[in-house]
């Protein structure tokens, strides 16, 4: 990094690059930029699992998204996460640089086919999404007793 910059991770790149004075490497910075959001989701939906004896808590970040943005869902034995956030439109007026994130992410975690619905309980506050996942384990089966009827 040859200076500080004030926008990305150097800033004579950030210089050169803006408006969109050297469009040969647009295709690099977007590479780039689809590797940073693929890596850390672009700093979204960083996620902390913590273990009691009763079960999983789980934090998930999703700063500036609103509760109705956020959905959970649970399938074959999969939670999955998703927000989406959509484009703000103003009308007359044209982004020179969007660094905040449009678009849609989700996680998923394994959490085991004996969980419904019901048991996982979800509390989105101030951009934090937590759930509380119990720990259920898997009764065994007790065998039957069956007897074959001996002729004579």
């Amino acid at each position: 990094m040859l200076l500080p910059s004030i926008f990305g991770n150097d800033f004579f790149e950030d210089f050169m690059n803006f408006p969109s004075w050297d469009r040969g490497r647009e295709s690099q910075r977007q590479l780039r930029r689809m590797e940073h959001e693929f890596n850390g989701l672009g700093g979204l939906m960083r996620t902390d699992v913590k273990e009691d004896e009763k079960g999983y808590e789980v934090h998930i970040d999703l700063p500036g998204f609103k509760k109705e943005d956020v959905t959970a869902s649970l399938k074959d034995g999969y939670l999955t996460v998703e927000a989406s956030r959509s484009h703000e439109s103003e009308e007359g007026k044209k982004f020179l640089r969007r660094e905040r994130y449009v678009g849609q992410v989700s996680r998923s975690f394994y959490v085991g086919d004996l969980l419904t619905e019901e048991d996982i309980k979800a509390k989105f506050e101030n951009g934090v999404l937590m759930l509380t996942i119990p720990k259920k384990e898997e009764v065994p089966k007790v065998e039957e007793k069956r007897h074959i009827a001996i002729e004579g």
